[in-house]
């Protein structure tokens, strides 16, 4: 495994990610399929390596600013994921891939099956 990443035996990777309501909505639009395009104050889309750290980030952050969080699951083919490294935001758990935004299409093309919701939080 590297730094901090879940690679399966099936050539995936699992990744997570945070998000709020508004992109939720966005996600079952779409059949939870891919993410959407980032907003123009949205550089990167940032995919997080390990559930707690999406829980957190789910709990702390969105809940505060929109009254509930989201923990997502998806798997991405690991060549794809690989192509990104592993970055440290803030504590050594707090890994992510960040993904520039002009590369989200052919980032959610290498996603395998739906994304999933697996965790729910609210005010």
């Amino acid at each position: 495994m590297r730094r901090g990443r879940r690679e399966n035996a099936d050539g995936t990777t699992t990744l997570w990610r945070p998000v709020g309501p508004e992109e939720l909505e966005l996600l079952r639009a779409d059949g939870f399929k891919a993410w959407p395009p980032r907003l123009a104050d949205q550089p990167i889309f940032y995919p997080v390596l390990n559930e707690r750290y999406a829980a957190t980030i789910a709990r702390d952050w969105n809940v505060a600013a929109s009254g509930s969080g989201y923990v997502t699951r998806f798997r991405v083919a690991t060549p794809t994921a690989r192509a990104y490294p592993t970055q440290t935001a803030g504590g050594a758990e707090h890994l992510e891939l960040w993904v520039p935004a002009d590369e989200l299409d052919a980032f959610n093309a290498s996603i395998v099956g739906e994304i999933e919701v697996v965790a729910e939080f609210s005010a």
